[in-house]
């Protein structure tokens, strides 16, 4: 993705795509944005706080997003820490009830595709607009 294209991205509530993390890097591109290319089948577009039951049911569910990877730039995560999640691994938590709280501002306007918006706003803790 050019940088002309990222400047022109939109988070789900119409604005300017806002970062989501710089510490810990975050993104399909590590570049702390939630935005992504055909080549993410993954769909890195949802900018989450992760919570504990979240990185637990990703563990059960293979996706370690704890174990630290230096080989791939990733120190892994911890309660609180702000990360850019497949949109269907989100949608998957928020079916079994542990969902992690939303970043809209931080949050692709594609993530919509996969996930209903009241979705993404119920699960803010202050719900925008």
């Amino acid at each position: 993705m050019s940088i002309d294209r990222r400047a022109e991205a939109r988070n789900v509530l119409g604005s300017a795509l806002q970062p989501c993390s710089y510490d810990p890097l975050t993104g399909w591109y590590r570049d702390g944005c939630c935005h992504s290319d055909e080549h993410d089948t993954g769909s890195h577009l949802v900018c989450v706080r992760v919570t504990v039951g979240f990185l637990n049911f990703q563990m059960e569910r293979g996706n370690d997003l704890i174990t630290p990877r230096p080989e791939l730039r990733f120190r892994g995560l911890k309660p609180g820490d702000r990360w850019c999640v497949c949109a269907l691994r989100w949608r998957e938590a928020w079916l079994e009830g542990c969902a992690p709280p939303v970043v809209l501002e931080a949050t692709h306007e594609r993530a919509t595709e996969l996930v209903p918006l009241e979705w993404l706003r119920a699960s803010t803790p202050d719900p925008v607009g």
